[in-house]
């Protein structure tokens, strides 16, 4: 659900086409921005410019979506379920969920926003490895049986007060305190969200765990994605193809995500320089580090320790 007008700071042009599933599928990854949290707002509503997508919007990504509905009205495919928007609804769009509305039109009349963003936009979740974000507490409606629920009638104007601030911090990233108060009020939402989650989420996805827990174990060493697939049992390209279905992203990306995390973990709490960072987070050398690290993050190491 990143539907919506195209604007200095919240156009879907943030996101750049990763790869198309076997179905014809397009999955969106992020493209972060130096300076800006990672964070977008999309308003969807009857003027928005509906043009450039395709006839059903069928599309998946490898971030995370949550979606507030003010005013309801046409029905949305979310991951295989027929979803009516309704007034007050809050949807969570996990990565890798397939995204699709039946006609356009239909929904032109209804006005909701989609705030993609990716969990280490938040310090408590930048700060904890990315294998761990979908048992978070924040991020409990992501986890729910479902993934909506409904926001009280009277809460509603502070949802829509959030959600205007969200975007006019985003439209002026540069001014004084704009990344602090883009972090608050994404955090405003995200917990906001969490307490109206259903108590009880839904179970695991056992190969996904999995697929985890070996990365975890093992991410600090020279493996690759090729040696994770084999010792899971399986072929690296079928592993590949069923966690981007599952998750948004493939294993080489989750493998380099958990790299980058303890990176940026010794680069704010140590003073040890790139060559051991590189050694003691498998990243093979400095000079590959820095590659991996400028095209996930839009800076350099350097930079960012300086800054953090």
């Amino acid at each position: 659900m990143t539907m919506g007008r195209s604007s200095d700071a919240a156009t879907p042009a943030r996101s750049v086409l990763r790869t198309v599933r076997a179905d014809g599928t397009p999955i969106y990854r992020w493209d972060q921005r130096p300076g800006v949290p990672p964070v977008r707002v999309v308003p969807f509503d009857p003027d928005c410019d509906t043009e450039h997508l395709p006839p059903d919007n069928r599309h998946a990504h490898d971030f995370w979506v949550l979606a507030y509905v003010e005013r309801g009205g046409g029905p949305v495919g979310l991951d295989g379920r027929q979803v009516t928007l309704r007034d007050g609804e809050v949807h969570a769009v996990a990565p890798g969920e397939v995204v699709a509305a039946e006609s356009i039109a239909e929904l032109t009349h209804a006005r909701a926003w989609s705030v993609a963003f990716t969990p280490d936009a938040i310090p408590s979740l930048a700060s904890i490895s990315p294998l761990t974000w979908a048992h978070h507490p924040l991020l409990a409606l992501f986890a729910a049986d479902g993934r909506q629920a409904l926001v009280p009638e009277a809460e509603r104007p502070r949802w829509q007060s959030w959600l205007a601030e969200l975007a006019d911090e985003l439209q002026h990233p540069d001014r004084l305190g704009a990344p602090e108060a883009i972090t608050a009020i994404l955090t405003n939402l995200l917990v906001a969200s969490a307490r109206l989650a259903p108590s009880a989420p839904i179970a695991p996805d056992p190969l996904v765990s999995r697929v985890f827990d070996e990365i975890e174990r093992t991410y600090a060493t020279k493996v690759t994605a090729g040696d994770l697939a084999r010792s899971l049992g399986y072929t690296p390209g079928h592993l590949t193809t069923v966690l981007r279905q599952r998750t948004g992203r493939t294993l080489l990306d989750w493998l380099t995500e958990r790299r980058l995390t303890e990176a940026r973990r010794l680069l704010r709490e140590t003073d040890l320089p790139l060559s051991v960072i590189s050694t003691r987070t498998g990243l093979t050398d400095p000079g590959y580090l820095v590659r991996r690290f400028k095209a996930r993050y839009g800076t350099t190491p350097d930079r960012w320790r300086r800054e953090a």
